[in-house]
């Protein structure tokens, strides 16, 4: 494929407009439908680096990854036909998330389009749903316009952009002009809303009125968690953060009470499930519809998207802002407030939580736990550490127990939960930080979905640390189950040795079983991953259930507040159920866990 004249094969033209945009690298697996694409590939391997991996699942989910960690448009390609359904599970975790991705779809020639020809079918409606921009080129001189204006829409949207080629269009000769229209003006920051005075008054207003107030926090709040903490002082709010939100906000701030709902803490579930006033700033939180709806409580919506206001919950204030910029406005339009009673409790329960996960983290018994893994993971850990976490019950253990601070990369499949995102997230973080540690932390099952993309890592050098939680078991289904008037189905995982999987794709590897391996098994990662090469260590642990601290209810009575445990828990047909709350968390090793009711009579916190 050569350049004659002041002509350039259309495929050509497309990778120049990818590489206007500045983007270095793309995932993808090759087919005869997209092989002008691969024949530009080869020829601008110098600009623009082909990464391929084994499956296009996980060039898709790769690319979403890419676009959260990066805020850069991510892309992935797949073949006609098998390659190119095998896109959409990558696809809708963008959507979900909101990440700018360019899907780069195969199709036969022309000639046999409409034909029932081989792997040929209409690819427009399979795509459609999933994209913000969905067209099929249609002449040779209009595929890198077409391209160029994709991209745009992926970034206007923050979602996914599809365009469908027709492999004989890419080898056709087309003028070779600059196609692509990205400009410094593309690289300027988006002008974001403001609050009023008025707004931020009224807001002041429903905080003084309130005796409970919480702030729930998301990802909006980007850079501003430093402000956050100084407002949440200043007006004696405690912070209850959403999965997307974690590292924006120092964790050791004593009123960070960590997430909400399942993969959560024990005293954000509560100090959230006591609110009088909930504060959601710039905050996409799916389980809304569970968790807002446990009692009655004012409500107050910080978005920079319009859209989004009175979508979770009704409103009794909505304000379209900046998360930070309604944090600053607020800081600097309050009060002092008195010392806090409610704020207090709250700060005694994320105390006496977080003791309780160092107890955890610390325990040695056998077999192991999933926690004492985090320890090492923090000990050894770069400050700037890229994590890739999968779904399952290490979303969880993350959530609790892994350290991220605003110099870290955290990424995980928020929305659409999609098993098997770990690696090709961790491929992600590795090509676009290469200078940073990055992790994969994943479960046998999860795991067991993409782990052909091992060989990924060994193909490229990518000096991956990927950490395997292997119980035999869907742990996070099974937690499910248990509290479904059932016998537990479907569930048991058939053991491998993933350790021994890896060494033969040619990746280093250990297996441990036991705490005391922990440390050496983590140095030599290190080791192994700082001389630039991949590294696996499976972990054999229990499927012991994390405390289930969503199990925990909250009502008013006569006599004040009581905690009690949802009807529904351990009403699988082969478990059996507490007698009480106490009873419930000593279960979990969980003897020094106080209840909400006992801080707040402590504390004095009106009900």
């Amino acid at each position: 494929m050569s350049v004659t004249g002041n002509t350039v094969p259309a495929s050509i033209a497309m990778l120049k407009v990818l590489e206007d945009w500045g983007v270095d690298h793309l995932f993808g697996y090759p087919g005869g439908s997209f092989n002008s694409t691969m024949a530009a590939l080869a020829e601008r391997k110098e600009q623009i680096h082909y990464i391929q991996v084994r499956h296009e699942q996980v060039g898709a989910l790769a690319a979403a990854a890419d676009a959260k960690l990066t805020g850069k448009i991510g892309v992935a390609f797949g073949s006609a036909g098998p390659g190119a359904t095998n896109l959409l599970t990558g696809l809708y975790d963008a959507k979900e998330d909101h990440a700018p991705v360019l899907a780069l779809v195969g199709q036969t020639p022309r000639a046999v389009m409409n034909s029932h020809f081989f792997q040929e079918f209409n690819e427009d409606p399979i795509f459609e749903d999933v994209s913000v921009y969905c067209r099929t080129v249609m002449t040779a001189e209009s595929l890198p316009h077409v391209v160029d204006q994709a991209i745009r829409e992926a970034y206007k949207h923050q979602g996914v952009a599809t365009v469908i080629i027709p492999n004989d269009l890419g080898y056709e000769q087309i003028p070779d002009i600059a196609y692509g229209s990205h400009g410094a003006t593309d690289d300027k920051k988006t002008p974001q809303p403001e609050p009023t005075a008025a707004e931020v008054d009224q807001f002041l207003a429903l905080v003084k009125e309130a005796k409970r107030p919480v702030i729930h926090v998301g990802r909006g709040i980007q850079e501003g968690g430093d402000v956050l903490i100084e407002l949440s002082k200043k007006l004696q709010i405690p912070l209850v953060m959403t999965g997307l939100a974690k590292g924006h906000v120092d964790e050791s701030y004593a009123g960070n009470l960590g997430m909400a709902n399942r993969a959560a803490s024990k005293a954000a579930d509560e100090i959230m499930a006591s609110a009088d006033l909930l504060i959601a700033i710039g905050a996409d939180f799916p389980f809304a519809k569970l968790v807002y709806t446990t009692h009655p409580f004012k409500f107050v919506q910080v978005d920079n998207d319009r859209t989004e206001l009175g979508r979770h919950h009704n409103l009794d204030l909505g304000i379209w802002s900046d998360a930070t910029a309604f944090v600053q406005a607020a800081l600097d339009r309050s009060e002092q407030a008195p010392e806090s009673a409610f704020f207090k409790a709250a700060c005694a329960d994320k105390e006496n939580w977080f003791a309780y996960q160092k107890q955890l983290q610390d325990d040695t018994r056998e077999p192991l736990r999933a926690e004492p893994i985090y320890k090492e993971i923090n000990r050894v850990a770069d400050p700037d550490a890229v994590f890739a976490i999968d779904i399952g019950d290490n979303i969880i253990n993350s959530f609790r127990h892994l350290h991220v601070t605003p110099k870290n990369k955290f990424v995980i499949s928020a929305i659409f939960a999609s098993m098997g995102s770990g690696l090709p997230a961790a491929l992600a973080g590795q090509l676009s930080y290469p200078g940073r540690q990055v992790w994969n932390i994943a479960g046998d099952g999860a795991f067991s979905m993409i782990m052909q993309d091992l060989l990924t890592e060994k193909k490229y050098g990518l000096p991956i640390i990927n950490v395997i939680t292997a119980n035999k078991t869907l742990n996070f289904i099974k937690s499910e189950q248990d509290d479904v008037a059932m016998h537990h189905s479907g569930i048991d995982l058939a053991d491998q040795d993933f350790a021994m999987i890896a060494q033969g794709m040619g990746v280093e590897s250990v297996t441990v079983t036991k705490a005391s391996e922990l440390p050496a098994a983590f140095d030599k990662a290190i080791e192994v991953t700082k001389a630039g090469r991949p590294f696996l260590i499976e972990a054999k642990i229990s499927d012991a259930r994390s405390l289930p601290v969503e199990e925990l209810q909250l009502k008013q009575t006569d006599q004040g507040m009581e905690e009690t445990l949802n009807p529904t828990y351990n009403s699988n047909l082969d478990l059996q159920r507490p007698s009480s709350v106490r009873e419930f968390l000593d279960s979990y090793d969980g003897q020094n866990l106080k209840t909400l009711p006992e801080f707040f009579e402590e504390y004095g916190v009106e009900w």
